[in-house]
């Protein structure tokens, strides 16, 4: 039986992750600060084992102690746009750098433990993140490659996924035999429930011109590359963009 561990399982995304791997039959661990911002529905689940504790505050030995026995890593983290009651500041909060710290202590407690078989991490990132190999075909013009550089100057997440994603392509790269990797790229966040979804190997437009897809597609494609094997083979070492296929119209 799959075992994934899941990081970031409290937030929008990482909600979605949850419920879908267990109505899988999936066997999840979730690290969470709190976990009775879990719905009751998930925390009775059997097949869920909760962690509570901040990730950036174990140690290595503790987070492999975690990953320990598990298939996949799935990290939905990602920064709050509010600080407390006051909107828009979180993107300001410490840590700055939360998936970047996040991805290289996953990737540290996988190549402590030594597993027989490669781990899967699978990475939410953004559209809005180029892939390090240069590999997109869409070409950015001189506008949206100033504002790319405005962000990530001034919005630390976005500068935190810029990096967390060159660390895992170009740090950990496709050579570690234990370590398999995917980092997700969804265009432009939806709620809805899940859809059809294409899956894109590039960028296909600029950034501010985002398509849309619900984050219910984006937790069935973090889903199936965990327990899907022809899903994983296909996308592995890959940072596929992921759109719903019937675009919204208003």
């Amino acid at each position: 039986m799959t075992r994934v561990l899941v990081l970031g399982g409290s937030g929008n995304v990482g909600k979605l992750v949850l419920k879908q791997l267990l109505e899988r039959g999936v066997q999840v661990r979730a690290i969470v600060r709190t976990p009775e911002s879990l719905p009751s529905a998930f925390t009775s689940n059997p097949r869920l084992s909760v962690i509570k504790g901040s990730l950036l505050h174990m140690g290595v030995d503790e987070l492999a102690s975690h990953v320990q026995g598990c298939d996949a890593v799935i990290s939905t983290l990602g920064h709050n746009l509010n600080y407390g009651r006051i909107p828009a500041i979180g993107i300001w909060a410490n840590p700055h750098d939360l998936v970047t710290k996040a991805s290289q202590m996953v990737c540290d407690a996988i190549n402590k433990i030594q597993p027989a078989n490669p781990i899967k991490f699978v990475l939410l990132c953004t559209v809005g993140v180029s892939n390090p190999d240069g590999s997109d075909k869409h070409v950015r013009s001189r506008f949206e490659r100033s504002m790319v550089s405005l962000m990530y100057a001034i919005l630390p997440p976005y500068t935190d996924s810029v990096r967390s994603a060159n660390y895992i392509s170009q740090q950990v790269g496709t050579t570690n035999p234990l370590i398999e990797w995917t980092v997700v790229r969804p265009d432009g966040f939806i709620d809805g429930e899940v859809s059809e979804y294409t899956v894109l190997d590039s960028i296909q437009h600029a950034f501010y011109t985002a398509d849309k897809v619900t984050r219910a597609n984006i937790a069935h494609f973090m889903c199936e590359l965990s327990e899907n094997p022809r899903t994983w083979a296909e996308w592995r070492f890959k940072m596929p963009i992921i759109i719903d296929t019937h675009q919204p119209t208003n």
